[in-house]
């Protein structure tokens, strides 16, 4: 029998190869639940997928899928959720067998860095959707504004106190702020003001290489130094760059309006 378990914040489809192989392999596939992204991936390939369990608890759930290990080999696709208790359960269930079934837990993605990212991410959409927190839902930048400060403020505080645990809890209350700010731009009315987390990362990521010339292009920046002034020179350049353009802008409105105006 064979557990394949997967990171519920990586696409379904992109399991590892051992996994695959035993999903494939298995006469009989298995899961709780059908609607299971990872299920669905499975199904679509061609492959077809039982669901068993539906609301068992983990020992009545472990003594079937190790029954049906006894006839052959079954795999069991498992949950987002983990399936909690699941493989203590089957550990449990075997160890009281004279001859039991062997048992193997394939794991079929792994969490990238950064990964948690993302939970971060759904949990604050959730927290502004309906149905969920009514104080977080009436937030706007303005309101938000001070926290922005203040959070900023203890990071610092946390630093300069060297308790890094400390630093880690406020650079994530930072984090929240950022979080907050891109999902109130999301609900913004004007199209003009609407901008989410994606595009807030986007952004840091352009800027981020643009400023790095000489990791990412030809720069020839070789000391600290020599990178803050070629990041000063950059900055420079972008600013002036944006004032030529929101110059152009202006130029153009003004003569719309004249033009509308004769």
């Amino acid at each position: 029998m064979s557990l394949v378990v997967t990171s519920p914040r990586v696409a379904p489809g992109l399991m590892s190869r051992s996994a695959w192989y035993a999903v494939e392999s298995a006469p009989v596939r298995l899961c709780r639940d059908a609607s299971e992204p990872v299920v669905d991936a499975v199904i679509e390939s061609g492959l077809s997928v039982e669901s068993v369990g539906g609301d068992m608890e983990a020992p009545e759930l472990a003594r079937v899928l190790v029954s049906g290990a006894a006839d052959g080999d079954v795999v069991w696709l498992g949950s987002s959720d983990g399936d909690p208790g699941l493989t203590d359960a089957i550990a449990s269930e075997v160890s009281r067998l004279e001859l039991p079934p062997e048992v193997e837990v394939v794991v079929g993605s792994w969490d990238v860095p950064g990964s948690r990212l993302l939970d971060a991410v759904a949990v604050m959409d959730r927290l502004r959707s309906p149905g969920g927190c009514p104080w977080d839902a009436k937030q706007t930048h303005e309101s938000l504004a001070k926290y922005l400060t203040e959070e900023a403020v203890e990071a610092v505080e946390a630093i300069e106190s060297g308790d890094r645990q400390h630093l880690a809890e406020e650079l994530g209350d930072v984090l929240l702020q950022v979080l907050f700010h891109s999902r109130v731009a999301e609900d913004a009315e004007s199209p003009e003001e609407q901008f989410d987390i994606d595009d807030v990362a986007g952004v840091l990521v352009e800027k981020l290489v643009r400023r790095h010339p000489h990791v990412f292009a030809d720069g020839d920046a070789s000391t600290p130094e020599e990178v803050e002034e070629a990041w000063a020179r950059i900055k420079a350049e972008e600013k002036a760059a944006k004032a030529s353009r929101a110059g152009r802008e202006d130029d153009a409105h003004a003569g719309g309006e004249a033009g509308h105006a004769g």
